[in-house]
């Protein structure tokens, strides 16, 4: 699938060349030690590891809206994991998702489709719920994407029900489900539902995040705990999520002030626990503006005392 234009290969070197040359150099130029034992064990190690990196490189690209420079990732992902793996291993499962999620991104659905496929094939042989969770997640946005929504709603209800059994109803994970969910219902006009779906969503977060916080106030002497809580492709998916529900409840004609001071606040925690004090200052902000809506709001006290420390650093 390699192609030769300058445009491709520019968004090769910025996706994983830049990453892996050194590792590449190790599989690709075998001695004759690689040749013994030893030597194809070392191979096989490296390759291992080189998965996990295009997996990671592939992965904040993708959470980054940068399908053409993941792609290179996924490829070299796929590949190497049809070495370590064999084709038709469970293993194969997540490097067919990541390239399908590549192709979908720059509208190559039909053959995002026979990716999928492909995974399903795979994954018949597992019992891991991960597993199952992934790949209808996958699947639900092949079809929301295709426009074919009752399929999407399936398999995003399926997604959920997987993710429920793996980490728990309440977790991060399966809210996730319900977000895309809630997105499918926007479609089709379902307002009240979706409603719904995102309130959950944000209730989710909001205990998560504040648990976060709380952890980080409590060990103030030592900087980097807690700045930390996601790597860089999981919380710009969390921003956008949350941008996304913000921008919802903003645009809705009820104008839910509780609904806006929840997720606004959600946003000013995760850029507060990066390390992003203004942007966390600006949703901070909304929040305490929506929450004074409310007479005796008890979010208020949390947005205030959160602006206080934002004050501090800033």
């Amino acid at each position: 699938m390699r192609r030769g234009d300058a445009e491709h290969q520019q968004a090769d070197w910025v996706g994983i060349h830049e990453r892996i040359c050194q590792m590449l150099v190790t599989i690709r130029s075998p001695t004759l030690l690689s040749l013994q034992q030893a030597g194809c064990i070392q191979s096989q190690l490296v390759k291992a590891e080189l998965i996990e990196m295009c997996r990671l490189v592939a992965q904040s690209k993708l959470s980054e809206g940068k399908h053409q420079e993941a792609l290179p990732a996924a490829q070299f992902c796929l590949r190497c994991s049809k070495d370590v793996h064999g084709p038709r291993s469970v293993q194969m499962v997540p490097a067919y998702l990541l390239l399908a999620e590549a192709n979908m991104g720059m509208g190559n659905l039909a053959w995002a489709a026979e990716l999928l496929s492909q995974a399903e094939w795979a994954a018949l042989k597992s019992s891991d719920h991960a597993v199952h969770q992934r790949l209808h997640r996958c699947l639900g946005r092949l079809h929301t994407a295709t426009g074919n929504l009752e399929a999407a709603l399936f398999n995003f209800a399926n997604d959920i029900y997987f993710a429920s059994e793996e980490y728990g109803l309440d977790s991060t994970v399966t809210r996730g489900g319900y977000f895309l969910m809630a997105n499918v219902y926007a479609k089709l006009g379902g307002l009240p539902i979706v409603r719904s779906l995102y309130s959950e969503v944000a209730q989710t977060w909001h205990c998560h995040l504040t648990k976060l916080l709380d952890t980080h106030v409590q060990n103030v002497q030592s900087p980097d705990t807690g700045l930390e809580p996601y790597d860089e492709a999981q919380r710009v998916e969390l921003d956008k999520m949350l941008r996304t529900m913000l921008e919802f409840e903003q645009n809705d004609s009820r104008k839910d002030s509780a609904q806006i001071a929840l997720v606004a606040h959600c946003l000013a925690m995760l850029w507060f626990l990066a390390g992003d004090s203004l942007k966390a200052l600006g949703f901070g902000n909304t929040a305490l503006q929506a929450s004074q809506l409310i007479p005796n709001h008890d979010l208020t006290e949390p947005i205030q005392g959160l602006l206080q420390l934002l004050h501090t650093v800033c």
